[in-house]
């Protein structure tokens, strides 16, 4: 089984703003009474920058901007958490933040691994279904 130090924590923030809202948000609610005291320095909604890579040149552009939502948290501890999700679904933002925190702290790791670990194998299973489709739509042409 996967752990969270199979994880960096780009890796494992990614996981979590791709998984289901409703179950990162779940995870979170279950921890919190773990996490002691919580003050959120952030939370808020904004635009972001996309970038894109061209696929001919390999060149970085950015193709727009995305509405984003941004959450900051520190512990008692002193540890800091950091969350961010497309769309403007700022409770979603904060159990990303409180996942974070927790997982600097070591609060809960076992399970918050677990949960990480199964969501990268859905989420490889999504990726994986979504190439095959892409790759029965590629044809071969001929030019004379």
């Amino acid at each position: 089984m996967l752990t969270c130090s199979d994880f960096s924590q780009s890796e494992y923030l990614t996981i979590l703003s791709h998984a289901s809202a409703a179950e990162v948000k779940q995870l979170a609610e279950a921890i919190i009474p773990y996490l002691g005291d919580i003050l959120v320095l952030q939370n808020r909604t904004g635009l972001v920058m996309l970038p894109a890579t061209d696929s001919a040149e390999g060149t970085v552009f950015h193709l727009g901007e995305i509405l984003t939502a941004e959450a900051h948290v520190r512990l008692g501890s002193g540890v800091e958490g950091y969350g961010m999700c497309i769309g403007r679904d700022l409770e979603w933002a904060m159990a990303i933040a409180l996942l974070d925190a927790a997982l600097v702290a070591r609060i809960d790791v076992e399970e918050i691994s677990q949960f990480l670990a199964e969501q990268a194998a859905l989420q490889q299973q999504a990726d994986e279904m979504l190439l095959r489709q892409v790759q029965a739509t590629r044809i071969e042409m001929e030019t004379f």
